[in-house]
C-alpha cells in the first residue's frame, strides 16, 4: 500500500487519475474548490497543498481500493518520480523513520473512528501499518506498532462477536508483550485491564473479577483506571448474583470518580448501580440511578447511546406496568446496534428479550410478579 510523505500537485493529480475522477468530482470528493485542484495540476511538483489538505489527501488515499493504489503508483512511475522520496510502498521491512509522523496521525484518526464506531475505516488506517515486521523496526517504530495492535484489539472488542473477542485477546497479548519489552509499564497495565474486560464480555466472570481485583492496587495504573477496575469487579459480581458486595464496590468507585472530577466515568457508575439495584428487585432506586446517569452523562457515540438505552430498557422490562415502554426503547437500541455493527450489544439485547419472554408472556403477565434476574453488558 502506498503512503505519501509530502503531497505536491503531482501526487494529487496522480491520485485523481487513479480514482478516475474529473477535476470537479475530485474537488467535491476532497471537499476543496475546483480552482484549487486546477492550480495543483498546473503547477504540479512546484506547489504543495496546505497541511490540513495534506491530511485529507492521506485519508482519500487510505480509503482507496488496492486497484487505485496500483494505478496511483503506476502514474507516478510514468511521471518519472519513482525513487524521489515523496511516495513509498509500505512493505514487510517497515516504514522509514520519516513516515512515523504519518503513522502517528493515522493512529489518532483510527482512535477517532473507533469512538464513532467507524470500524471499516479504522481497519484501513491500522491495516496499512500492521503489515510491517516489528523486529525490523527501531524503538519508536515498535511503540507505534504496539499502539496499532492495541487499537486493532479495540476495534475487535467493540465489534464484539465471540470470534472478534478471541481476536482482540490475541492482539492485546501481542501488544502487552511489546510494551513490556519497551519498558512502558503503564501501557502494559492498561492492556491487562482491557484483557479483563474481554474476559467479562466472553462470559468468564470469575476470571474477570479476579483480574480486576489484582489491578485495583496496581500502581502502574492511574487513579482513574484503578477506580474503573473496582467498578468492573462490581459489574462481574452483579452478573453472578452477588448484589450486596457489588453495590458496595460500585459506590466506592463512584465516590472516587467524583473526587477525581471524572463526570463521564461517574455517570457510567450510576448506570451500573442502576442495573445492580434492578438485579435485587429495587426498581425505584434503579430508575433513580438511571435518571442520574442520563442527566449527567451525554452519549457522544452510537455505542454509548445503545448502552444507556439498553440499561434503561432492562429496568423498565422488569415491571409489567412499564414493559411496553421498555420493549420500544430496546427495539431502538437494537436498530442502532445493528446499524453500527455492535455485535456484543446485540447479543445482550437478545438475551434480555429471551429472558423477558420466559419471565412472563406478554398477554398473561401477572400483576406484581417479581422480575427474573438476568445480566447485560455495558462495556
Amino acid at each position: 500500500m502506498a503512503t505519501v510523505h509530502h503531497w505536491t500537485g503531482l501526487e494529487a493529480r496522480a491520485l485523481r487519475l487513479a480514482l478516475r475522477m474529473s477535476v470537479r468530482t475530485f474537488a467535491a470528493h476532497l471537499g476543496v474548490g475546483t480552482r484549487t485542484i486546477s492550480k495543483w495540476e498546473k503547477l504540479l511538483s512546484s506547489t504543495a497543498p496546505r497541511q490540513d489538505t495534506q491530511a485529507i489527501l492521506d485519508t482519500a488515499l487510505a480509503r482507496a481500493e488496492a486497484a487505485v493504489h496500483h494505478r496511483f503508483e503506476t502514474s507516478l512511475s510514468e511521471a518519472g518520480r519513482t525513487g524521489a522520496g515523496s511516495v513509498r510502498r509500505t512493505t514487510a521491512s517497515g516504514p522509514q523513520a520519516w513516515e512515523y509522523e504519518t503513522w502517528a496521525d493515522d493512529l489518532e484518526r483510527a482512535a477517532v473512528c473507533l469512538s464513532r464506531q467507524d470500524f471499516s475505516f479504522a481497519g484501513v488506517l491500522l491495516g496499512r501499518w500492521l503489515r510491517c515486521t516489528p523486529r525490523e523496526l527501531d524503538e519508536k517504530g515498535r511503540y507505534l506498532y504496539a499502539r496499532s495492535l492495541t487499537l486493532a484489539g479495540d476495534r475487535r472488542r467493540l465489534e464484539g462477536s465471540m470470534q472478534d473477542l478471541l481476536s482482540a485477546a490475541s492482539l492485546y497479548r501481542d501488544a502487552h508483550s511489546m510494551f513490556i519489552e519497551l519498558g512502558i509499564p503503564r501501557r502494559a497495565a492498561q492492556i491487562q485491564l482491557t484483557l479483563a474486560v474481554v474476559a467479562e464480555m466472553s462470559g468468564r466472570l470469575s476470571a474477570a473479577a479476579s483480574r480486576y481485583e489484582a489491578l485495583t492496587s496496581d500502581e502502574r495504573l492511574s487513579a482513574r483506571d484503578r477506580a474503573r477496575a473496582r467498578l468492573w469487579i462490581g459489574t462481574a459480581l452483579a452478573k453472578q448474583g452477588h448484589a450486596g458486595p457489588a453495590i458496595a464496590l460500585m459506590r466506592s468507585a463512584a465516590e472516587d470518580f467524583h473526587d477525581l472530577a471524572e463526570p463521564e466515568e461517574w455517570a457510567v457508575s450510576q448506570q451500573k448501580l442502576a442495573l445492580a439495584h434492578r438485579g435485587i428487585g429495587d426498581l425505584t432506586r434503579a430508575l433513580c440511578f438511571m435518571d442520574t446517569a442520563r442527566s449527567v452523562g451525554r452519549p457522544h457515540s452510537p455505542l454509548e447511546h445503545v448502552q444507556i438505552d439498553t440499561a434503561q430498557a432492562h429496568i423498565l422490562l422488569s415491571d409489567p406496568a412499564t414493559a411496553d415502554e421498555g420493549r420500544a426503547i430496546l427495539a431502538g437500541a437494537a436498530h442502532m446496534a445493528g446499524k453500527h455493527g455492535l455485535k456484543h450489544q446485540l447479543r445482550s439485547i437478545e438475551t434480555i428479550r429471551d429472558t423477558e419472554e420466559h419471565a412472563w408472556p406478554r398477554s398473561t403477565t401477572p400483576t406484581g410478579t417479581t422480575p427474573a434476574r438476568y445480566g447485560t453488558s455495558t462495556h
